[in-house]
């Protein structure tokens, strides 16, 4: 496996749009700062939250909201491709399900509650510092796992194909999702947990890094992780993940990149990109706008 020695430059790419959009005077130092910020806001909200005891419902939610925040006024200043920034049209259709994402989130927490205390250990078994890593490594499996049959089962791609529908790629279009599919995925990661008996603040610290990762893999921003790819999931890896080229779309971890690596679904490396984003039969899917068409897709004839 051809490993790149360093990041590569930040200097931008002739890519479509490119050419009208200004030039940021520090691109190459916030290139480099953008994921670092990202990270330590992760722990500096987790320790906060820890130490003085705040909801974590309040601020997981706060979190995202700064997340969303702080990877759209990147997209303006460091662009991958300027020509996928979001119209007005669009962002209102973002909008709408980015509000039934968080519609599906909720009731697929609300439906975990409800089994959490017939199969969960009263107690915590392991140390809170012991318990993160595995609770993000399990949680991350099964996230894989969900989105990996959201791609080869047929019913379930008839729900996670309505996020592929985008010939864009950036931190609005996120949300772009099935509500049974946010659902299905969120319910999954979170029984899993609950089922091994993680602990409340395990479960929330790891929820943090995966909001900040799920937004940023999906940022249309020109950051690149180097040698880190092959551990954590990168914008990089999910553009080629959206790709029309089936060869190269695997890249289906959005947390960590070692379930690809181990079920050989990892298809990066330095300097590969997509040249088309989005679905590789446009007419199988309503488009984006057709919010209502696209909720009742699973259940229209083929």
């Amino acid at each position: 496996m051809d490993i790149p020695s360093e990041i590569d430059s930040y200097a931008p790419r002739p890519r479509q749009g490119m050419d009208t959009a200004p030039t940021f005077p520090l691109r190459p130092v916030l290139c480099r700062a953008a994921y670092p910020i990202l990270l330590l806001a992760v722990v500096s909200a987790a320790v906060v939250t820890l130490r003085y005891r705040l909801d974590f419902g309040q601020i997981s939610v706060f979190f995202l909201i700064g997340t969303v925040v702080y990877l759209a006024a990147l997209e303006r200043l460091i662009p991958y491709d300027s020509g996928w920034h979001p119209n007005r049209g669009e962002w209102g259709w973002y909008g709408v399900y980015f509000l039934l994402t968080l519609l599906g989130g909720g009731l697929a927490q609300l439906s975990v509650m409800a089994v959490v205390g017939a199969v969960s250990p009263p107690d915590p078994v392991l140390v809170l510092w012991a318990e993160i890593p595995l609770a993000l490594l399990l949680r991350s499996l099964a996230c894989y796992l969900v989105h990996r049959f959201g791609h080869t089962r047929r019913w379930l791609w008839r729900l996670h194909g309505v996020h592929h529908v985008p010939e864009k790629v950036n931190v609005a279009n996120n949300g772009v999702n099935h509500i049974l599919d946010v659902m299905l995925g969120k319910g999954v990661a979170q029984l899993a947990l609950a089922v091994a008996g993680f602990s409340q603040e395990s479960v929330f610290v790891v929820g943090l890094f995966t909001i900040a990762q799920g937004y940023f893999v999906h940022a249309n921003i020109d950051v690149r992780i180097g040698r880190l790819n092959y551990v954590l999931a990168s914008p990089e890896q999910h553009r080629l993940h959206h790709s029309t080229d089936l060869s190269e779309a695997g890249h289906y971890g959005s947390d960590l990149s070692i379930w690809d690596l181990m079920f050989r679904s990892f298809t990066w490396h330095s300097g590969r990109e997509p040249a088309a984003v989005g679905l590789q039969d446009p007419t199988s899917f309503p488009r984006t706008g057709a919010v209502v068409a696209s909720l009742l897709h699973p259940w229209r004839r083929s």
